[in-house]
């Protein structure tokens, strides 16, 4: 049978008189012309209908979600329908199936959401055999999130560190969030060494760019005060020590001359490994008046609060402030009451509340506290590994 046979010629022919108006359309129109037409050009109008749907989703239905979900499934399909040679396709069809499982996983049908990662990371990598797209790892990203949502971290782990792999020899190389994400998986998965040396590759990036001319003081601070942590954490004093000296650097060349060049919107890389750094410290010990319990609830507070301030650039400082220094006030009771086990407390309240200030632009402020938190540290913390 003829193709020709099946198609409405009268609604193909409205279809193109509509999209060829001078009026604007509105998103909805658009997206039923479309659906006529890919039948006899599924090469121009596949592609289009599919990125329609998803805008018309996003634009229309983002609080319906069933009708959300049943446009984006028909997205996928439209991105499915095109030859698998067509060079556009995968980069449409991960497109469509990311905002497709965003859907699913909004309805609680996480099954399906994680099936649906799966194969976006089956799509990327396929396409990138055939040469659709330069990365390896394309569409991997949101399958090594859920695997990590799941508890797989390992599984989690060698799928970061495939992006990770992939990403290296970009001009910009690995993004700080990839390595970030790839440390945190290979800590959970019990591979501390492994997480060090991956933090150190970030350490070492941050340090490049900046000599580059592409990085703040204040990321590389920010990278040095947890990267500090951890040695810490894994008995490394020495090399943490020389990390703190580092800092201690960089804070004053701020507090003197400030950062080389403005920066904005770096504000998520102090929060990101601010909500991290509780997973490198000691449990508190035992103190008097329970104040090591309320410090440790204090701090899990503030933490929180670093979370929902962390894109707010113009009041985050003021809204946050009192948190970390009533954090440094509950932890000088504490050194005041019990050295032993007040003075690591107290350590710890200065450096968070330097980075604060680091991330405030009160940098005078931020040396000072840092170098308190220095001076607070026994010698032991320098002796060698």
């Amino acid at each position: 049978m003829n193709h020709s046979e099946n198609v409405d010629h009268d609604a193909v022919l409205r279809a193109r008189t509509m999209l060829l108006g001078s009026g604007g359309l509105a998103l909805q129109q658009e997206v039923e012309a479309y659906r006529v037409l890919a039948d006899v050009g599924p090469l121009t109008y596949l592609p289009r209908l599919s990125r329609a749907l998803v805008w018309l989703s996003q634009d229309a239905y983002r609080d319906q979600p069933e009708a959300c979900l049943a446009l984006r499934a028909e997205a996928v399909e439209a991105a499915r329908r095109l030859d698998e040679n067509e060079p556009a396709r995968t980069e449409l069809l991960v497109d469509a199936l990311r905002a497709y499982q965003q859907s699913l996983y909004a309805l609680g049908r996480r099954a399906e959401g994680f099936s649906v990662r799966e194969e976006m990371a089956r799509v990327g990598r396929r396409g990138y055999e055939t040469g659709q797209v330069e990365s390896p790892a394309y569409g991997l990203g949101s399958l090594a999130a859920a695997l990590a949502e799941e508890g797989r971290h390992r599984e989690s782990a060698e799928a970061y560190g495939q992006i990770v792999d992939a990403e290296r020899p970009r001009p910009g190389g690995v993004s700080f969030w990839t390595m970030v994400d790839w440390t945190t998986q290979l800590d959970a998965a019990g591979l501390p060494d492994e997480a060090l040396a991956a933090f150190k590759e970030l350490v070492d990036h941050t340090r490049a760019r900046l000599e580059e001319g592409w990085a703040s003081l204040a990321t590389l601070i920010w990278d040095l005060v947890h990267y500090s942590r951890m040695l810490d954490a894994r008995g490394r004093c020495d090399d943490a020590h020389e990390a703190r000296r580092e800092v201690d650097t960089l804070l004053s060349e701020l507090a003197e001359t400030g950062e080389r060049k403005s920066w904005s919107c770096i504000l998520p890389w102090w929060t990101a490994l601010f909500a991290l750094s509780d997973k490198e410290e000691d449990e508190e010990q035992a103190a008097p008046d329970g104040l090591a319990e309320r410090i440790a609830a204090q701090r899990r507070l503030t933490i929180d609060a670093a979370k929902r301030w962390g894109s707010h650039h113009h009041r985050f400082l003021a809204s946050l402030r009192p948190s970390f220094d009533e954090g440094v006030e509950l932890a000088r009771r504490l050194a005041e009451l019990d050295e032993r086990c007040g003075t690591p407390a107290l350590v710890r309240a200065l450096t968070d509340r330097s980075a604060l200030l680091v991330a405030g632009k009160s940098y005078a402020e931020a040396l000072a506290d840092f170098r308190e938190a220095a001076a607070l540290r026994p010698d032991r913390t320098r002796t060698s590994r």
